[in-house]
């Protein structure tokens, strides 16, 4: 079986990652795609980031129910802290031993993936999926042969986007599943005060 790995905080999970999820699903080799949930990325500040169950908890929300190749992957919670994604594939490996994993990352992650753990020896021995975050992502030239650029819609939000517009007082249901916004309404999460100001929706 062969594995993506979309790796991220998911502070909050919204729709682009699912968009991109099943387009590399329907459009790849790939079998299935887990979202590896993040405790700690060790290239962020973490201040701004709703715990660590409330964060599993929207990415199972946001999994549709008729789609069982996407599923949730928890395996880093239970790792040390700052989370290196070297550390997690030799765990994974060994865990999963017939399975292949892919790495699945945006073109604006993989332009700093030089700065990674191991990154010599995290190229070499792993395959990466790119999908586009801007237009130029067509243009560069990858490390290596292990890299593909995956041809997926290049969508403009962002988890960071998102957090801000909630603060703002916005309305923020049409850029992530209606689970998901149900739950940070319910848990008043990222500065949600449940007063909208609907200027900005």
């Amino acid at each position: 079986m062969k594995v993506g790995l979309f790796f991220g905080s998911f502070n909050p999970i919204h729709t682009g990652h699912l968009v991109i999820a099943e387009y590399i699903l329907e459009f790849s080799d790939l079998d299935e795609v887990w979202f590896v949930v993040s405790p700690q990325n060790p290239f962020k500040v973490n201040g701004d980031l709703v715990k660590d169950t409330d964060r599993l908890a929207m990415v199972k929300l946001a999994i549709p129910e008729n789609e069982p190749r996407i599923k949730l992957c928890s395996i880093e919670m239970d790792m040390p802290r700052p989370s290196f994604t070297i550390d997690t594939l030799k765990r994974l490996k060994t865990e999963n031993t017939q399975t292949q994993f892919v790495v699945i990352m945006g073109s604006d992650t993989e332009k700093s993936l030089s700065k990674w753990k191991n990154y010599d020896e995290l190229i070499s021995n792993f395959d990466f999926y790119i999908y586009p975050r801007e237009a130029t992502a067509y243009i560069e030239k990858f490390p290596n042969e292990h890299f593909s650029l995956i041809d997926a819609p290049i969508l403009g939000i962002s988890s960071t986007q998102i957090r801000e517009l909630i603060q703002k007082g916005c309305n923020v249901s049409g850029y992530v599943p209606d689970d998901v916004w149900d739950y940070i309404v319910k848990n008043k999460l990222f500065g949600y005060s449940g007063v909208h100001n609907y200027d900005y929706e």
